[in-house]
């Protein structure tokens, strides 16, 4: 091919120069504008939900705060309390022991589930129905179902249990068991992961399956090999999401410890956070019992900046593994 092919004794690359032509200032200013025009409702919001409390946040995590008086400037004072406290060291460990624990049993057990779903011929529809309900339970009335039903003395698991010969442990009422109890409950309301993995995994290719099969793939191999990669986007987002949410894990852990207690008839009793021997303390009731029953706001700023710190830390680390195993399959 000769040089003449793109004009007049023209090369490949000075017929690119002259098709180039470079963009009018004006014309990017609108699309510019334009596009700001399209997304200025949820910049606002974002600034004034999101960027204003993280900044407001941090700058009252320095102050002397009691939610009555101006804040003063205390700087680093507040951090060297709270990293002093026992409590707040407690209820880290509290809180990483239900991020690592909870979140792979939440993650393993929706996915056994979706694969039964997916798998069963007949009656799928209401074992979906079934393994469902018990997310759509309130969680303030299922902890108490929970609290009953793991009752050491007269609850209904206990008393199955002595009846073959095994002695039941105290659940919500030993430091020991207490964490594993919530997971329980954590896992009993499962059917939200549930119900994503079994439209991800309705999903896969069906022939990619048969071929596997054809060149004798046995089950473990076709879920390592065939399940997994397609469903690793979704156990991301599992994993993100439950990490997320049990960072703010409260509701249970309060009503647990209230009832477990013996203290949720009582109107006006002290709110016994952690009990047992705080062994249910988290992060979050930290920082309710710092900022709103001793009024020291500036403490509890510190936690909840630890707290996103952490999330994000979290979420970095599985956004990039998540992006790294797709873009290794890709």
């Amino acid at each position: 091919m000769s040089a003449t092919t793109f004009g007049r004794g023209a090369t490949p690359a000075t017929a690119r120069a002259a098709a180039w032509t470079p963009r009018q200032p004006g014309r990017r200013r609108r699309q510019n504008l334009a596009a700001l025009g399209l997304i200025w409702p949820w910049l606002i919001g974002f600034g004034i939900f999101f960027v204003y409390p993280l900044v407001s946040t941090v700058w009252f995590s320095f102050t002397h705060y009691d939610q009555i008086n101006p804040p003063t400037w205390v700087g680093l004072r507040n951090w060297r309390y709270v990293f002093g406290l026992h409590a707040f060291w407690q209820s880290l460990g509290n809180t990483a022991w239900l991020v690592v624990v909870m979140v792979s049993l939440r993650v393993v057990s929706g996915l056994g589930l979706g694969l039964l779903v997916v798998r069963v011929k007949r009656g799928a529809g209401l074992l979906r129905t079934v393994f469902y309900l018990p997310y759509l339970a309130p969680p303030v009335a299922a902890t108490i179902a929970f609290a009953f039903l793991l009752n050491p003395g007269t609850g209904p698991v206990n008393t199955l249990l002595s009846k073959v010969g095994i002695q039941g442990p105290d659940w919500f009422n030993d430091p020991a068991w207490a964490k594993p109890a919530l997971t329980l409950l954590a896992v009993w309301g499962v059917g939200d992961l549930m119900v994503i993995f079994v439209a991800s995994l309705l999903d896969v290719p069906a022939e990619q399956y048969e071929a596997a099969e054809l060149d004798g793939a046995g089950p473990l191999q076709r879920f390592r090999y065939i399940t997994i990669p397609h469903l690793r986007p979704v156990l991301t987002f599992a994993a993100i999401t439950g990490v997320i949410a049990t960072l703010q894990y409260y509701t249970q852990a309060v009503v647990v410890a209230q009832v477990a207690s013996g203290r949720a008839d009582q109107p006006g009793a002290p709110f016994d956070a952690g009990y047992p021997n705080g062994s249910t303390l988290t992060l979050p009731q930290l920082v309710y019992s710092m900022g709103f029953q001793h009024f020291e706001t500036g403490s509890a700023c510190v936690i909840s900046v630890v707290l996103f710190v952490i999330a994000m830390a979290f979420t970095s680390v599985l956004l990039r593994r998540g992006a790294g195993f797709i873009a290794a399959e890709d």
